[in-house]
């Protein structure tokens, strides 16, 4: 405990860190309060998350059985790890057997770095994920000779930094652009620059190379889907669908409670996750993976690492984290200290407690840095009673009969904790010391009751004086007769609206509004128009070269555009079909059966789709029921270009993934 106090009083003392965590939470609050306020019924919707939730952890072991058959039925190499360790060895098993990539028509330079790493050494493009942070699989990895290249923004500046990340969602939350612009021009040599897009664009420059030489790719799960076998990532830049479909082996590693039954419950979590996470409706990508593409191999290691005994305890319902970053968010201590004063991999209030849950009672102390404010719980998309389970933990209930009490805590403040609790389970009792306890505040005319250090309330904090009166009691006296009336004659007179089937043009509408929102650029068009504008598009922007299928190039009517199926990284645009759009969130949806298909709409700078308005439909629950998603090998939702807001929190369109998006809606 007084190392995390020496922590604590670390982070505090940082201006820089302050100031960072400040930007982070203001922005983070405010974006999810807006983004939340275009689903009234997301108090109905947080219930019903937390059932699902409940309900995949309660049967963990039915659930996980269908899910792992049908992964492998879809050709997916299922490996069951039953802790950190196994996990480290199948993963350096899967890196040493697989094939390095065809280095024939690489550069010289390239050559000698595949040369430099050693014939069997290989180098690895990772997107973020936490349970691989939870294994340690970067240091096993790197320990084996292998070069593992973190590809998140946040993430690559965090290595490049060789830190550990300090936020679930934004790994360098700690960190002001003016910490960036310093790191950039040290370890990448650039002129020093605090502009955010020039930034980024270096990242983007320096990772694609990564991408295109990468012999293997890894990635974490955000759900996997039980009935079809699913894989979904929720990415915004781009990189989560560059590590899946460009190297030739993908590994995917996955906490087992990481589960969903069907898309029906799916289609809840989207609604939930990113709203809690990044403050979007949605993320730009979000990928289903249902199988490995023609040439390629995908490994899923499915993880326990102590999730199996975590069920049986009274902190279960840790379990049932979406990981969204919600609660460190809202929490007033981790807005103070940040996420490396906890010292462990999952930071703020879930992690105070499935840090001790997962890792053992070394962790316990964390739990002690909360207010018990409740703010954690009002903030959790899926309800989860976190306050609840911090106590618990503190007075070591965190293990079943595990025979503590009041782990961490000094003795007169245990004592006193017993005695508050008998008062407490006494209503009348409790009533009784509050009203004779705020008489006594009233007498001596104090607010507050300073009590020493020795107490273990802080350091010698106010304590404040209980109300004179009670909560009901002020309650009471303050609900009149004319408030009563009012409120009676509000609920008589208030009637449910009924809601409208929408039509063909309100969806349209919807879209094209929700899409340029997100920056897309949408060309309304009908089907004799559109080759003469696509055409027209491609010459006003100089374009002599795409990537397209063949009946897609039917459209272009210039003999001077060329076109070609397979991927280039040095072509600009890339034309694909859009099978699908969700109206309420300005997504299209596309779908992949090899890589070059999947390509067109990931590595070129600019993604022209091609969207028919029929083919649009009002909520992501209609799009993610269509068969189509399931019986591809990948699928992907596409919510305008790619972007991050990775350094102190400014958005930047144009990371990994295209720069633009343009839609050409072909409505008859």
């Amino acid at each position: 405990m007084k190392s995390f106090h020496q922590r604590i009083r670390k982070s505090i003392a940082d201006k820089n860190l302050q100031s960072a965590l400040d930007t982070n939470a203001q922005r983070r609050v405010e974006g999810s309060v807006a983004a939340f306020a275009s689903i009234p019924d997301h108090q109905e919707r947080r219930q019903r998350a937390y059932q699902i939730r409940q309900n995949v952890i309660e049967n963990l072991d039915d659930i996980s059985s269908e899910f792992l058959a049908k992964s492998k039925e879809n050709r997916i190499v299922v490996h069951r790890a039953k802790n950190a360790k196994e996990a480290v060895e199948i993963a350096l098993k899967i890196v040493a057997d697989s094939p390095q990539r065809d280095t024939k028509k690489k550069t010289k330079s390239k050559t000698s770095r595949s040369s430099r790493l050693g014939g069997s050494k290989k180098l690895i493009a990772k997107s973020k994920s936490m349970v691989t942070e939870e294994i340690e699989l970067n240091a096993a990895l790197g320990k084996a000779g292998h070069k593992v290249v973190e590809t998140d923004l946040g993430e690559y500046i965090v290595q490049l930094r060789h830190e550990k990340p300090s936020h679930i969602i934004t790994p360098a939350v700690h960190l002001r652009r003016e910490d960036v612009a310093q790191l950039f021009h040290e370890e990448l040599g650039i002129p020093y620059t605090k502009d955010i897009p020039t930034l980024t664009e270096v990242a983007r420059q320096k990772l694609r190379k990564i991408f295109l030489d990468a012999d293997i790719g890894i990635s974490g799960i955000n759900f996997g889907v039980a009935e079809s076998g699913s894989l979904c990532i929720i990415t915004n830049e781009g990189n989560g669908r560059m590590v899946t479909t460009l190297p030739r082996t993908h590994i995917a590693v996955m906490g087992m409670e990481r589960l969903l039954s069907n898309m029906d419950d799916l289609a809840l979590m989207l609604s939930l996750l990113p709203r809690s996470a990044t403050t979007q409706k949605i993320t730009v990508y979000t990928q289903f993976i249902q199988k490995p593409l023609p040439g390629q191999e995908r490994h899923l290691i499915f993880l326990d690492n102590g999730r199996s005994n975590l069920r049986q305890t009274p902190i279960n319902d840790s379990l049932l984290c979406i990981r969204c970053g919600a609660c460190l968010n809202a929490c007033p201590i981790f807005r103070e200290i940040g996420g490396h004063a906890y010292d462990s991999v999952y930071p703020g209030p879930i992690g105070s407690v499935i840090s001790a849950g997962l890792f053992g009672a070394e962790h316990v102390p964390l739990a002690q840095a909360c207010s018990v404010c409740g703010a954690c719980k009002e903030a959790c998309p899926v309800d989860i009673d976190l306050p609840k389970m911090l106590l618990r933990v503190r007075s070591g209930q965190w293990i079943e009969d595990s025979g503590r009490s009041g782990e961490g805590l000094p003795l007169s403040v245990k004592l006193g904790l017993k005695a508050y609790r008998r008062v407490a389970l006494a209503p009348n009792l409790f009533a009784l010391s509050q009203r004779g306890m705020g008489n006594l505040a009233s007498t001596l005319k104090r607010d507050y009751l300073h009590l020493p250090a020795w107490t273990g309330w802080g350091y010698g904090k106010d304590f404040p004086c209980p109300a004179e009166k009670s909560f009901r009691e002020i309650f009471e006296a303050r609900e009149t007769k004319v408030a009563k009336a009012t409120r009676v004659a509000k609920e008589k007179t208030d009637a449910p609206t009924i809601p409208r089937f929408p039509t063909p043009d309100s969806l349209i509408i919807l879209f094209t509004k929700e899409a340029t929102a997100l920056s897309a650029k949408i060309i309304p068009v009908s089907t004799a128009e559109l080759p003469k504008k696509l055409t027209a598009y491609l010459r006003q922007h100089q374009i002599t070269r795409v990537q397209a299928e063949a009946d897609i190039g039917e459209y272009i009517s210039d003999e001077k555009i060329a076109h070609q199926r397979q991927a280039n990284p040095n072509i600009t645009v890339g034309i694909t079909r859009a099978i699908a759009a969700v109206a309420e969130t300005g997504s299209i949806l596309i779908t992949g059966e090899n890589r070059d298909a999947l390509c067109a709409s990931l590595l070129p700078e600019i993604h022209i789709a091609i969207l028919q308005s029929a083919d649009i439909l009002q909520t992501l629950e209609e799009v993610l029921a269509l068969p189509v998603i399931v019986k591809t090998p990948a699928a992907s939702l596409i919510s305008g270009p790619s972007r991050t807001a990775d350094i102190e929190m400014t958005l930047t369109i144009g990371v990994h993934g295209p720069k633009e998006l343009i839609v050409f809606l072909v409505d008859d």
